[in-house]
């Protein structure tokens, strides 16, 4: 007599659990989806939409705009994720090995991440200002600037990575905290013993013992950077910096949608946008998988 085994995808009550969340996924997720990809293909009104073929893509790959939307795009994107996470291990270790009240601090970081981007971005707007902000005091006493953060076109993409590097530290920190105290600390003992340097600690066990964490991040923050949005939003008052310096993808398929009405070609550029994010979340993956062996 064959033993039945359980399997969740043959049950119908599974299923029937399953259902509500299906359709708020189906709704909000699948079906934009599918309308982007047959509206990348068409041109015309959002009332009166026209089969176009690949002229939007043809259109959209040819644009200097767009060149540069996705080399600022790139740049972010390979600049604030890793240094980002340099930044939020050090202080997430600093706070997991050097401070007593942990739950206070963890409380002070994460604060960030409940506030409004476009709140913090209005704060960093007075922190940056080129006359009287508070980052230029500060330079000046180390005989440095002013600078002008928010209206020089060759400073726009360094002021949205250090307010995009800001930004995403809350989330970081928590979730590397939630990893490091989950390290068994008989390894540390047992190093101690043997007088292993805390650098070694770090490579030799907390490194290791982290890899999952730290891979989720990776994967999490590449795709949030591909996607930035609202840190432009928020950092240059609604605009992409003075004359689009700094114009990202997400930016660009918006003003194609929204401001000039070429929906055909805004979805046409999200799809491209879709593709380049899917192509490198797998090719991090393999890489990923690859080191963790």
């Amino acid at each position: 007599m064959k033993k039945f085994k359980y399997r969740a995808e043959n049950s119908p009550q599974a299923w029937l659990f399953l259902l509500p969340a299906l359709i708020i996924v189906g709704i909000f997720s699948v079906l934009p989806l599918i309308k982007t990809f047959v509206m990348s293909f068409q041109k015309g009104t959002l009332n009166n939409l026209q089969f176009n073929g690949f002229k939007n893509f043809e259109i959209v790959l040819s644009d200097p705009k767009f060149h540069t939307a996705l080399i600022n795009t790139a740049l972010y994107a390979f600049i604030v994720v890793p240094v980002g996470l340099i930044i939020a291990m050090f202080i997430a270790i600093t706070i997991h090995d050097k401070i007593k009240h942990k739950d206070i601090c963890e409380t002070i970081f994460f604060i960030p991440y409940l506030t409004s981007i476009i709140a913090v971005g209005i704060v960093f707007r007075y922190l940056l200002n080129g006359e009287y902000g508070f980052v230029n005091y500060i330079l000046e006493i180390f005989n440095v600037g002013p600078i002008n953060f928010l209206d020089d076109p060759s400073m726009s993409m360094t002021t949205l990575i250090i307010f995009g590097i800001w930004s995403g530290l809350a989330f970081n920190i928590i979730i590397l905290l939630s990893g490091l105290r989950n390290v068994d600390s008989n390894y540390y003992k047992v190093a101690d013993m043997f007088g292993a340097t805390k650098i070694q600690q770090f490579f030799r066990i907390t490194l290791p013992q982290m890899i999952p964490i730290i891979t989720f991040l990776l994967m999490v923050n590449f795709i949030s950077a591909f996607k930035v949005y609202a840190q432009v939003f928020a950092i240059f008052n609604g605009k992409a910096g003075i004359a689009d310096s700094a114009t990202t993808a997400v930016f660009y398929i918006f003003n194609k949608f929204y401001v000039e009405n070429r929906y055909g070609q805004g979805m046409a550029a999200a799809v491209i946008l879709f593709i380049l994010i899917l192509l490198f979340t797998v090719i991090q993956n393999r890489i990923l998988k690859r080191i963790s062996k």
